[in-house]
């Protein structure tokens, strides 16, 4: 008998592992935490889309087109067909994928070409390519900072700059929410030999934005370093979509800058670290995520050398998904909602009661309008909201029929008058 049909036998012809007693308790411990999940209503169940990511999809089990209001596709670029075009014809050419990681045989002329055009972007020296900015976010605190080190974290983060910070040995602080009180003496007491601050540009469930001239004012004053993640903000916040430091009026003063490929520059995938070349240099030999994942295929990375391309030619989307931002707020502000943030594309509705979030999605959705709610834990109890994104790809038209639903569903769930 070979080694295969003794192991079919021991394991069962319905493919039951030998350990069966602790599958089993695997599943009733997974079971009984999933039904609390439920039972709190914060269960995340999956929308299955049968079409490209646009302003207009099809979900599965219905043929009826929906208004889409809760992508990241802030520039409408994600089924652009002359993005797609270009992804093509680089995928014919250089393949589906390296097999490999970036040192051994897994960096292309375009990886390269990619990266030199992102620091050209932001105005940097270099910049490193990850698979994710989560990725980028979880290989960089652990890499460049030591026990003699301090990070201080704004409390609001986003959970991949949590995670992490946690890798890393520095002293850890916490900071309150965009308090720069509360920064400044956490600054003043720390010994460390470097000080990192560490912030969001744009945080995503309140669409609030960093103070960040102040904070490289208190940087300056403490000899500290910044850290600005700007997923939310790179390609279409800003004058010419430079993010919050083209916001803020600190263009190039924030020392390393930490996004995404997978939001507004066309939606796929990969994310990057773009700052000094010694910083950049360093992460290529110590980051982990980076030396240990495969690189990003050329399809993907054809993406990002398309929209880099068509950002650094033009501010026009840029400036369109602004327009439409400040239309939406205007007119929503008008009928009577509140609008959390500040001028950014995405806007907070804010309801306060969970089932009534989530009972106003649904009926938003009988009209043809995909919206979602969110609740506790997501965001803090009693601050439950419909999370709204504008894109640069919504028309007039489409963005009033949302303002119009919103109304009505508004008004039959005596939210507005």
């Amino acid at each position: 008998m070979s080694t295969f049909s003794k192991i079919f036998l021991l394991n069962g012809a319905g493919g039951r592992h030998y350990s069966a007693a602790a599958q089993t308790q695997l599943r009733e411990i997974l079971g009984s935490q999933l039904a609390g999940i439920k039972e709190a209503g914060t269960f995340k169940a999956e929308r299955i889309i049968t079409s490209s990511q646009s302003t207009q999809i099809t979900v599965q089990g219905s043929d009826q087109r929906i208004l889409n209001f809760c992508a990241n596709n802030y520039l409408g670029l994600a089924n652009n067909p002359e993005i797609v075009e270009y992804s093509r014809k680089l995928l014919e050419k250089y393949g589906a994928g390296l097999s490999s990681v970036r040192f051994i045989c897994g960096t292309q002329d375009i990886h390269k070409q990619l990266e030199r055009k992102i620091a050209q972007f932001h105005g940097r020296e270099d910049t490193i390519l990850y698979a994710s900015c989560f990725d980028a976010n979880a290989g960089i605190f652990e890499a460049i900072l030591t026990p003699e080190d301090a990070v201080f974290s704004d409390e609001l983060n986003h959970a991949s700059i949590i995670d992490g910070i946690r890798l890393c040995k520095a002293k850890k602080q916490r900071y309150k929410h965009r308090d720069l009180a509360d920064l400044e003496r956490q600054l003043r007491e720390s010994d460390g030999r470097l000080k990192l601050i560490a912030t969001d540009g744009v945080f995503s469930m309140d669409g609030n934005i960093a103070p960040l001239a102040r904070i490289v004012d208190l940087a300056k004053k403490y000899n500290a370093l910044v850290f600005v993640d700007e997923c939310h903000a790179t390609g279409f916040f800003g004058a010419t979509g430079r993010g919050t430091e083209e916001y803020d009026n600190v263009m190039g003063e924030v020392d390393i800058i930490n996004s995404t490929l997978g939001k507004a520059l066309g939606g796929a995938s990969g994310g990057y670290t773009t700052g000094p070349s010694e910083l950049i240099s360093f992460l290529r030999q110590k980051s982990r995520p980076y030396l240990f994942s495969n690189t990003l295929p050329p399809a993907v990375v054809a993406v990002g050398l398309k929209v880099m391309d068509m950002l650094l030619a033009s501010s026009e989307l840029t400036q369109r998904v602004q327009s439409n931002t400040q239309h939406f707020r205007t007119a929503m502000t008008k009928a009577g909602f509140t609008i959390a943030g500040e001028n950014h594309p995405i806007c907070p509705v804010m309801l306060g009661d969970a089932r009534l979030a989530s009972n106003f999605a649904d009926q938003m959705l009988t009209r043809g309008i995909y919206v979602i709610g969110f609740s506790y834990p997501v965001v803090p109890q009693g601050k439950a909201r419909i999370r709204v994104q504008i894109s640069a790809a919504h028309t007039e038209a489409e963005i009033d029929r949302a303002i119009d639903a919103f109304i009505e569903v508004g008004r039959s769930l005596k939210v507005i008058q």
